[in-house]
């Protein structure tokens, strides 16, 4: 019997490191460390304390190389990437409502709060892609990949890369940047209604950063 037409799915396991992912919410959570305290939940420090605390904790109880599904692993980073997007999302309402309910001539401070914002955005919600296509990290490193939930463009081709090729994290990264400028998929496509809403709400995100924020601010400093 002739093989069916395409490549094989899922692709052959391949383990993944976790440190990218950690080093993403560190980074993040350095980002809102710069955010002014007007624009946070409570003292800057507050938030990314509890986020360092839950990062370190996940560091420490999981392994360093994903091989196989580890339930506690990626239950605690996805609890951990939800808080990010909670303060964030809480830190962008609050500067919306500085500029439309309260007069400012600090130009630049909200440039520099909106540009934060924006960049804690788009490293948040690739850590999501990352964390939720094919059912995760851990399943996706063993094998065991559920439905694709996100269409990259080397997976249509045999002739662009090899039949055994996954996406890694910066993969997912590229993706949340392009969605965050575009305001919509580029050039790898959303699958499940899940990724769809996600996708949905990172542009509302951006798009009210760019468009409210950003554009006032320019408009506070001419």
């Amino acid at each position: 019997m002739a093989p069916p037409p395409g490549r094989p799915y899922p692709p052959p396991p391949r383990a993944e490191s976790a440190w990218p992912a950690e080093a993403t919410v560190l980074l993040a959570i350095a980002l809102q460390l710069l955010l002014p305290e007007r624009v946070t939940a409570g003292p800057t420090w507050l938030v990314p304390s509890l986020e360092v605390v839950l990062l370190v904790g996940l560091a420490v109880s999981t392994p360093r190389q994903l091989e196989r599904e580890h339930t506690l692993r990626r239950n605690s980073a996805m609890v951990i990437t939800g808080v990010v997007s909670l303060a964030n999302i809480y830190s962008l309402l609050l500067l919306a409502n500085g500029l439309l309910h309260h007069a400012t001539t600090n130009g630049r401070g909200l440039i520099f709060s909106g540009i934060l914002i924006w960049l804690t955005n788009v490293l948040i919600f690739g850590l999501w892609y990352w964390e939720l296509d094919r059912g995760g990290p851990g399943r996706r490193a063993a094998g065991h990949d559920l439905a694709p939930d996100l269409l990259f463009p080397q997976m249509t081709d045999d002739r662009i890369e090899p039949v055994d090729w996954r996406p890694l994290l910066v993969d997912y990264l590229y993706v949340s940047l392009t969605n965050a400028t575009a305001f919509s998929p580029t050039d790898t496509l959303p699958l499940s209604r899940t990724i769809k809403a996600l996708m949905g709400l990172q542009s509302l995100v951006s798009l009210l950063t760019l468009g409210l924020v950003v554009a006032r601010a320019v408009n506070i400093l001419s």
